[in-house]
Order: structure tokens, then sequence, then C-alpha cells
């Protein structure tokens, strides 16, 4: 029987998502672990996505196949075994040939930014203290995105990329009155390596004046980077959502 695992995490404390040899800081090792202790065999899972280091997800699906009858209360034993910044919500029963990874949809992706020092806010959103942002520059970067499918030139790998075309289905940007909070929404099938904070890097470049629009359209149309790419800082993005066709579960993201 297969079925989709429906979790979330916080990423501060990890090294991504995905198993990696050289470290046993990952979500994914803590999740296998503690469903291998309970199905007293060893589990192969698919997830929806990768997270990088430090990057977080308040909805994120995996699937694994398991043989016999699970446990009426796995959900709870599993949020016992796992650590409490990894959080299981629900166990779904689905047809043999459901995918987390390819089945998805849409995915949306948030990302946070303060503007002044705040304690409470240092693991959860991204501190952009020196800049002076433009937020109007900004919003005219945003509406250049839906124009383009293909983002190579917004990728760290993009030779690891079978393609590099993505369908970006929406961006918006929200700010507070005094446009000292900025919160991204991206909403596409799918992204690339690096693709969000390489993204977000750019546009904050933008915004600050360092980068023109002409510049920033400029990557889209060659689909090519000029410089050694860099990142927003990994804190501030959240995995909210992710979309099935035969799946749509509301997210339970709050804003830091």
């Amino acid at each position: 029987m297969r079925y989709f695992f429906h979790i979330a995490y916080q990423g501060t404390q990890y090294r991504g998502w995905q198993w990696q040899q050289q470290t046993s800081q990952t979500i994914q090792q803590f999740v296998e672990a503690g469903l291998n202790e309970l199905i007293k065999a060893k589990v192969s899972l698919t997830a929806c996505g990768r997270t990088d280091a430090e990057v977080h997800a308040s909805q994120f699906f995996f699937h694994i196949d398991i043989e016999q009858e699970l446990p009426q209360n796995l959900v709870f034993i599993l949020n016992k075994l796992w650590p409490s910044d990894i959080c299981l919500y629900d166990i779904i029963p689905v047809h043999d040939t459901a995918n987390a990874r390819f089945d998805a949809i849409e995915r949306t992706y948030k990302y946070y930014i303060h503007r002044s020092i705040n304690p409470f806010k240092k693991d959860c959103s991204s501190l952009y203290e020196e800049l002076n942002l433009d937020r109007g520059k900004i919003e005219k970067a945003l509406s250049i995105l839906p124009q383009y499918d293909d983002f190579r030139a917004f990728c760290k790998q993009p030779e690891k990329h079978r393609t590099t075309i993505c369908d970006i289905k929406s961006v918006t940007l929200q700010t507070d009155n005094f446009d000292q909070i900025f919160n991204f929404e991206f909403k596409a099938n799918r992204y690339l390596r690096g693709m969000i904070r390489i993204l977000v890097f750019r546009l904050l470049k933008v915004g600050s004046s360092e980068l023109s629009l002409d510049e920033f359209e400029n990557y889209l149309i060659s689909k090519r980077s000029t410089e050694a790419v860099q990142l927003a800082y990994p804190q501030g993005l959240y995995l909210t959502k992710v979309r099935y066709p035969y799946l749509d579960l509301p997210s339970r993201h709050i804003k830091p």
C-alpha cells in the first residue's frame, strides 16, 4: 500500500532535507530513522522536493510503500520519536502509482525579510538591515518573471537539471506600512536548485539600485549569468504548499 506523509519542519538545525553521507544532520535521515524503528524494515521514501540547509517547510510530502497494516496511533508515535522541529500532520492512503515528486502540479514558496534587527526573527526571517530598498523597482522586476519560462540563469547547477523550464504562475510582494518587512510569494509548477534564493538576491539588488531592470531581464533573455551565482540567506525561505491533482490540503503556514 502506498501512503503520502504530510509533514512540516523548521530547518534551522539541519543541512537540508536530502540524505547526505557526510552528515547525519538532515531531515530525511531523522524521518527515515523513526520509520525504520517502527516498521522494523528499511523504508525507501520519495519526497516532493528538497530544501537547502536552514530552509523550512510548513507543508511537505513524501510517499512510501508499506505492506503491513499501520498502527492506528502512528502519527502520535512518530511525533514522539522525531525531533520537536519535525512534525507529522497526516498519513494519507493513495493509489499505487501516486508520486509525491512527479505528480505535484504547483509548489508555493514564501520568503521573509526584516530590515531592523529582531532577536525573535533571526531563525525564521532574513535580516537585510543595510539595504535601502525601493519597493516599486522590486515590483516591476517581479512583473517580468511570468513572461519567461527558462530560468537557467537563476539556477545554482543548471547542468544537473534535465530542463530549466519552469512555469511561474504568480509572484507577489507584501510589505508593512514602513517597508521594514518584505514578504515574497512564488507559485510555480517546479523550481531549479537555488532558484528562489538567487531570484530574491537579484531582486534585492534591483531594489537597492545595484542592478537595473534591463540587467535583471537580460538574465532571462540570455539564459546565462554573467557572474558567480549568489544566494539570499536561507532562513527566510519556506516551502508552504504543495498541490496535487488528487490532493489539495490547506497549508498550516504561520507568518514568522
